[in-house]
C-alpha cells in the first residue's frame, strides 16, 4: 500500500554521519579526560548526546562538568567536519527522496542530531526544499525510543500515523516509529554497528531496494 506520507531518519539514512559521531564523540571525552570505551558506542546510536554525556558523568561522579559543555564542544567539532565539503551523501538517499517527493507523496525529516547539524545536512546536500516538515530531536524534552518526533512529524504533515512509512537505521529509531503507530523500514546501514531491527515491517541493505 502506497503510505500517505514517508518520514526520514537522518544520521545512517541520509548522512554515513555514525563514523563522524563515533570520532568526535571520543574526541570530546578525551578532552574533557572522561574514560568510554569506543566499543560501547554502540548502545547509544540512534540517541542524544546529552544522554550518552549525561550518563557518563553521571558515572564517573564529575561535577565539575556540565553536559551542555561536553555537548556544544561535540557539535562545534562535529559541524568542522561536515562543513570540510569532505562528506557525501550515502548511497541512494538523494535519489529516493527526489523520487518520493515526485510521486507526490508528503515527506519529513526526524533526526536525533542536534538543529544546526540537521540545518547543515540538509543546505549541504541541497534537499531541504523536498521536505514539509524538518524535526531536530534536539528541541524535544524525550529522544527516540520516545516516539514524540514521529508523532510530531504525522502532525506537521497532516497524515495519521497508521498511514505513515519510517525509514529508520537503528534499534531505537525503529522502536519510536512502532511506539508511533507506524509502519517501518529498516535500513542495514554499513556503519550503524549489528542493531536489532526486528520490530521494523520490512528490512533493506541497500536504499534502491526501498519499494513503496
Amino acid at each position: 500500500m502506497k503510505p500517505a506520507a514517508f518520514i526520514f531518519d537522518m544520521d545512517g539514512v541520509i548522512i554515513d554521519s555514525e563514523p563522524i559521531h563515533s570520532r568526535v564523540k571520543m574526541d570530546t571525552f578525551h578532552h574533557f579526560d572522561l574514560p568510554f570505551d569506543e566499543a560501547d558506542l554502540i548502545h547509544y546510536m540512534g540517541r542524544t548526546s546529552d544522554e550518552i554525556f549525561g550518563e557518563v558523568i553521571a558515572k564517573e561522579g564529575r561535577k565539575d562538568l556540565r553536559v551542555e559543555d561536553l555537548v556544544r564542544y561535540k557539535h562545534e567539532h562535529y559541524l568542522e567536519v561536515l562543513q570540510s565539503g569532505t562528506i557525501a551523501p550515502i548511497e541512494g538517499a538523494v535519489e529516493l527522496i527526489r523520487h518520493l517527493y515526485d510521486e507526490g507523496i508528503p515527506l519529513a525529516l526526524a533526526t536525533s542530531s542536534w538543529e544546526r547539524v540537521m540545518d547543515t545536512v540538509l543546505d549541504a546536500f541541497k534537499i531541504r526544499s523536498y521536505f514539509r516538515s524538518v524535526i531536530s530531536g534536539s528541541t524535544l524534552p524525550k529522544s527516540k525510543p520516545d516516539p514524540a518526533i514521529y508523532l510530531l512529524s504525522a502532525e506537521r504533515l497532516g497524515v495519521p500515523p497508521k498511514d505513515c512509512l519510517v525509514l529508520e537505521d537503528t534499534a531505537a529509531g525503529v522502536l519510536a516509529a512502532k511506539r508511533a503507530g507506524m509502519r517501518c523500514i529498516g535500513f542495514r546501514s554499513p556503519h550503524s554497528g549489528a542493531q536489532d531491527l526486528s520490530l521494523a515491517d520490512t528490512v533493506v541493505s541497500r536504499l534502491s531496494d526501498v519499494n513503496v
